[in-house]
């Protein structure tokens, strides 16, 4: 269950981040909160199945995000219908077409702090013991501030000043990261247990 799930997070996150929302101050790109599901599943699977595994679903997660990003520029390939609505097929083309340093940056990023979270989630087990919600807030933060720096620097470098960008980032990520994860980690360790018919040792 929880890597059908992760799959379908990696493949969303990059079309909701076409969009801004504004949370208070803060203004975050949407695909933020798939990404962050993906941060407390592959901290959930390292808690219940250990690192091995964890680090395994992070790399089969490449599959769907470049599956998806192929089947996306064979789409914008194709001609479209002529009975199109042109106003929908622009939108379309915008949110859809975006640059290929969008999408090495996508896959970077994804790659380097997804592997990242589970080596901290896991190494704070020596530290931390046995609070997977504090283990896992500790380590969501810190891979989505990599995160977040590869991202916006592979993206967007010399095209655009981009300090401003990250550091507000950055601000947003950190605090869903704080408020989210730790909540909803615990939910899906219960989870895993409850699925697997086994008693929590941690």
């Amino acid at each position: 269950m929880f890597s059908v799930i992760y799959g379908g997070m990696v493949c969303i996150a990059g079309v909701l981040g076409n969009k801004q929302v504004a949370l208070g101050p803060l203004a975050v790109e949407a695909g933020i909160f798939p990404f962050l599901l993906l941060v407390i599943l592959s901290s959930s699977v390292a808690a219940l199945h250990g690192k091995t595994v964890a680090d395994r679903l992070v790399q089969y997660g490449f599959i769907p995000l470049i599956g998806s990003i192929l089947l996306t520029l064979l789409v914008l390939a194709l001609p479209a219908s002529p009975k199109m609505d042109g106003k929908y097929l622009d939108a379309f083309n915008t949110m859809m077409g975006q640059t290929p340093r969008i999408w090495v940056a996508g896959i970077v990023a994804y790659g380097t702090s997804q592997l990242l979270n589970v080596y901290l989630f896991d190494r704070l087990k020596n530290s931390v013991g046995k609070y997977v919600a504090l283990r896992g807030a500790i380590a969501a933060v810190l891979s989505q501030i990599v995160d977040t720096l590869l991202f916006v620097t592979i993206a967007f470098y010399g095209i655009f000043p981009i300090t401003e960008l990250m550091l507000g980032q950055m601000l947003a990520k950190v605090v869903l990261s704080l408020v989210m994860v730790p909540l909803l980690i615990s939910f899906f360790v219960g989870l895993g247990h409850r699925l697997d018919g086994t008693e929590p040792t941690e």
